[in-house]
């Protein structure tokens, strides 16, 4: 039914199976931060900024009623608050309290550590390789800033 483990996947089944592995990491993570996966994703998404409910959805994938949901959850725990948005006294952006970016720059930190060791039997030229292979397809295919790099992070991250 499978390939034995010496054996070379399809482009299909090497994506699938690693956005699989990278998603267990993730939630893995999360809970051990007392996180749902998606509590960690919107803490992660906030780090660069405080964002619209709207842009939000966008990144995140999610109709608005999951979203509000999750932003009501996270606001709950003292995680994240909502604000007036400066540029429309309407709309309302989501940023992260003192308490969420604290946990988020620890959460952050440890997940890219347990994530950096998935590559680890590769050499630093394979690694590479990996990373500009994948950045051209996330780039290629438009994939909102989910995560940032590890160069983009604020600092303490």
């Amino acid at each position: 039914m499978g390939k034995d483990v010496g054996d070379q996947f399809g482009v299909v089944t090497a994506l699938v199976r690693s956005a699989f592995l990278v998603d267990a990491v993730y939630a893995d993570t999360s809970r051990s931060y007392g996180l749902t996966a998606q509590q960690g994703q919107l803490l992660c998404v906030l780090m660069g900024r405080p964002l619209g409910m709207g842009e939000l959805g966008g990144i995140l994938g999610l109709a608005k009623s999951s979203l509000t949901g999750l932003v009501d959850r996270c606001t709950q725990r003292g995680l994240v608050r909502r604000e007036a948005d400066p540029r429309d006294g309407r709309a309302v952006r989501v940023a992260l309290t003192d308490a969420g970016g604290a946990l988020v720059e620890e959460f952050y930190a440890e997940t890219c550590r347990r994530v950096e060791e998935l590559p680890s039997g590769l050499t630093a030229a394979e690694r590479d390789t990996l990373a500009d292979l994948l950045s051209r397809v996330v780039r290629d295919n438009k994939v909102p800033d989910v995560f940032l790099d590890v160069d983009e992070a604020p600092a303490g991250a």
